[in-house]
């Protein structure tokens, strides 16, 4: 878990960093409530936790055999490349 925001409302780059924390519900209950605080005013940031939370849904009921070989063979090749780029 993090502690990167005090006692006091994030910044919009500090709720990014909080996102799996705040979605897993693992923040303590000050900075959650200071979050979603943030994030009643914050229309971006709203948005940013929305989206997060459809890509977890979406991405949680997407199976092997849903994707197409084609794209598969497109996505290990890109993994592979960024791989070998950053070892």
């Amino acid at each position: 878990m993090s502690d990167a925001i005090p006692d006091r409302e994030p910044t919009c780059q500090e709720l990014a960093e909080l996102i799996t924390d705040y979605l897993e519900g693992a923040l303590p209950a000050v900075q959650r409530a200071l979050f979603e605080l943030h994030i009643a005013g914050c229309r971006d940031c709203t948005l940013y936790v929305e989206q997060m939370r459809t890509t977890i849904a979406v991405t949680g009921r997407i199976g092997a055999e849903d994707i197409p070989a084609a794209v598969e063979a497109e996505l290990l090749a890109v993994f592979r490349t960024w791989a070998a780029e950053t070892s």
